[in-house]
């Protein structure tokens, strides 16, 4: 799948995609946890999106990796489309 296919509502997404930034991690309180989070940019040659990660998969990525992402999901925070893993999709570096 490309990055110029994907709409909010779009689940079971497989794609590959370069990391050509990250914004500053946050730190927020939910339920009593306290959970990080950050924003990614991917880019393949169709477009870009951001994608959101949580916690230890932060640190799995940097600016200039190519990941690969499976079971993905598109959803919407703000207008603006943007990926998550999810409770199910999986992040690789490749």
């Amino acid at each position: 799948m490309n990055i110029s296919e994907l709409k909010p509502g779009t689940g079971s997404i497989e794609l590959e995609a370069e990391v050509i930034s990250k914004d500053n991690e946050r730190e927020i309180n939910k339920y009593g946890r306290k959970l990080r989070v950050a924003n990614f940019t991917l880019k393949d040659d169709t477009g870009s999106i951001i994608l959101v990660l949580w916690n230890d998969e932060i640190d799995k990525v940097k600016e200039g990796t190519k990941v690969k992402l499976e079971n993905g999901y598109c959803n919407e925070w703000q207008g603006t489309p943007q990926l998550t893993l999810g409770k199910f999709g999986k992040l690789s570096t490749i």
